[in-house]
């Protein structure tokens, strides 16, 4: 399905990477998305890298069986 660019800025930027790149303004605009998604991906790995220590922390402590209802929860700010 064809994408049909409206925007005059947009336009522009793909114009101006597709001259410095030296390519078509649909593959400027390829490459710009493939670039965008594989920084977002690469960021998403790093973030869940970083969070994994504490998965696995919070995974060591053993269940306790208790159920956290609503009356607990209730409990909790009661005076």
């Amino acid at each position: 399905m064809p994408l049909n660019i409206r925007s005059e800025e947009v336009n522009q930027l793909a114009e101006k990477l597709a001259s410095r790149a030296g390519v078509s303004k649909t593959e400027a605009v390829r490459l710009a998305l493939t670039n965008e998604l594989g920084r977002r991906e690469e960021s998403l790995a790093d973030f869940l890298a970083k969070i994994k220590p504490l998965q696995d922390a919070l995974a060591a402590y053993p269940a306790t069986g208790l159920k956290a209802d609503k009356a607990f929860y209730d409990s909790l700010y009661e005076d």
